[in-house]
Order: C-alpha cells, then sequence, then structure tokens
C-alpha cells in the first residue's frame, strides 16, 4: 500500500479524517509502523493527494490531519477493449490497469471467452471496486477507472463500439499480423486485446471493419495478463 486511499466518508472535515477499517488500520500499525506525529502518503478518492499526520491512534481507529494539495498523477489517453479474460486472472488484470493509469476499460464477449466466466463473483461491482482500490494505493493514483461488460461481442462492435473509439487510433493486438505494434505514442489510443489463443479470424475481421488496425507485438505468444502491462510499457 504506498498510497493510503481515503474515501468519503472517512472525513470528519475538509483536513481531518479517521480511518476505522481493519484492512487499512492494521496496515498503517504493523507495515507502516506509524506512531503518533508521523505523516503518511495519502488520498482522497477522487481527489487529491497529499500528506495525513497522524493525530491519534486508539481503538476508534487511526485520526488524520490533511494536507491535500497534489493532483493525481496523469490517466493515459487510452479506451482498452478487453476480452473477458479467467475469474483469478481478471482480479489481477484490474489492479494492473488501475496501477497503470487506464480509466477507461469494456470486458468484452469473444468466442473463446467461456462461458463460465461472465458468472464469477469477481464481476460483481463490490468485488471490482476492491481490486481497483488495490491497484490505486499501488500506484498511488485517487481516481478509478470506468469498467463496461459487454456480454454480446458482435452488437457491440457494430452498435457501440465505433462512438467509443472515435478521434483515436484503433488498434488490436494479434499475433498473425505483419505490422508491429507503435511504440512511445503521444495521441489519443483504442487498445483491443483478445483472450488467451486472441481473437478468431471472425472477430479480427469485425474490428478491423470497424477501424481498428491489427498489431503483434513479435514472435513470442503472451499470457493476457502479461501482454497488457507490456502493451501499455510499449505503447506509453
Amino acid at each position: 500500500m504506498n498510497l493510503i486511499l481515503l474515501s468519503p466518508d472517512d472525513l470528519t472535515s475538509s483536513h481531518s479524517a479517521i480511518i476505522r477499517d481493519v484492512r487499512r488500520v492494521a496496515h498503517i500499525k504493523n507495515i507502516h509502523g506509524a506512531a503518533q506525529g508521523d505523516s503518511l502518503k495519502v488520498g482522497l478518492l477522487g481527489g487529491n493527494m497529499g500528506t495525513g499526520r497522524v493525530t491519534a491512534i486508539d481503538d476508534d481507529g487511526i485520526s488524520l490531519a490533511l494536507d491535500l494539495q497534489q493532483a493525481p498523477p496523469a490517466a493515459l489517453d487510452l479506451t482498452l477493449v478487453l476480452a473477458l479474460p479467467r475469474p483469478k486472472m481478471l482480479r489481477r488484470i484490474l489492479q494492473t490497469i488501475a496501477t497503470l493509469g487506464v480509466k477507461k476499460l469494456h470486458l468484452i464477449n469473444s468466442y473463446r471467452v467461456e462461458k463460465s466466466y461472465w458468472q464469477t463473483p469477481f464481476l460483481e461491482a463490490a468485488s471490482i471496486h476492491e481490486q481497483l482500490l488495490l491497484g490505486l494505493e499501488q500506484g498511488c493514483d485517487t481516481r478509478l477507472p470506468e469498467v463496461h461488460l459487454h456480454k454480446r461481442f458482435k452488437p457491440f462492435v457494430e452498435d457501440e463500439l465505433p462512438a467509443l473509439i472515435a478521434n483515436s487510433r484503433a488498434l488490436v493486438a494479434h499475433p498473425y499480423t505483419a505490422t508491429a505494434c507503435p511504440s512511445q505514442i503521444d495521441y489519443a489510443l483504442s487498445l483491443a486485446v483478445g483472450p488467451e489463443g486472441g481473437f478468431i479470424e471472425y472477430e479480427i475481421a469485425l474490428l478491423e471493419k470497424c477501424g481498428f488496425e491489427a498489431v503483434h507485438l513479435g514472435e513470442r505468444i503472451m499470457r493476457v495478463e502479461t501482454a497488457v502491462p507490456y502493451l501499455l510499457g510499449r505503447l506509453f
């Protein structure tokens, strides 16, 4: 936890807060080893970052005096379209995208996405929120990504995706194309990443018809959890 993330419910005034939940209190006490008078790096969810000086540690929780004047880091100018991964992988990817500054994520269906994946409790709003918070704490950010679910591939690509990628360059990661993925870009981007095994040719064709360019990452075939951070690091 590189950033102690505060929710609006933690605030007792515009310059003070009390943390009461077991996870954060335990982390501050046991990992930071904080004592009264110490300063911690904190941020308000959806707001600024700064310092929180510990004013009290007792049975009610940890009281902080806040000085929040630092803006959170800039978001990536990116819309990420991702075929729904395996449930265990989903949690890691949600943390990763929040850590790296992705603010718009669309989880979609694909031929190679197993139907059972859509039944996982990890897709419940509370579970998604929990993983995103962990990613923000790791990356020292306060702004939550927006996560949207789309269970039907063709209607989403034909009816919704064109508007979502408007005014951006659209790329789809695909190992079987001759065009290499660009790097160090400075423009708005929409990026589609398929499931394990990639999008099938029909799906690639539909995405290309929508305006996507297929690009590859080299000779190696990566797992989705590896490909996503690799792509973001290469592109941005």
